[in-house]
């Protein structure tokens, strides 16, 4: 079994991330999306309108998502491909060589972007703000 790997806040769903999920999951047999928890995310800077639990509760109902968990730090990466054994860890490409360390342990794999559309500029466009930084 192929096993893939992502990462993200994964806030205010929209077509972008399924498009991600849907090629993610297209890479192998088995897909784990780790999730930014609330703490996390307060490290980052960075706020979710909707809680982990909400944010995980509405991945698992995805039927490309095979397995949610927490991602709770920058440094668990590593450890997450070694315990789960996972072949390709996957990213949107404006993270482009952000992980490439990651390839003495699985394939890495950086997928475009959806043209048009991102959490930041559902945030902007409902003009609650939202920060210029990459969006999973």
């Amino acid at each position: 079994m192929k096993k893939v790997i992502t990462y993200g806040t994964f806030d205010l769903i929209h077509k972008g991330h399924i498009r991600l999920l849907k090629r993610a999951k297209a890479l192998g047999d088995h897909l784990t999306v780790c999730v930014s928890t609330d703490e996390f995310n307060a490290l980052k800077g960075k706020k979710a309108y909707t809680s982990y639990e909400d944010r995980k509760y509405i991945l698992e109902a995805i039927r490309y998502v095979d397995e949610v968990i927490p991602e709770k730090g920058w440094d668990q990466k590593i450890k997450d491909v070694e315990e789960r054994h996972i072949d390709t860890f996957v990213m949107g490409d404006d993270w482009k060589g952000k992980f490439d360390f990651l390839k003495d342990y699985c394939e890495v794999v950086y997928l475009p972007r959806t043209e048009g559309i991102s959490t930041t500029k559902i945030k902007r466009d409902l003009g609650l703000g939202g920060k210029d930084e990459p969006q999973k």
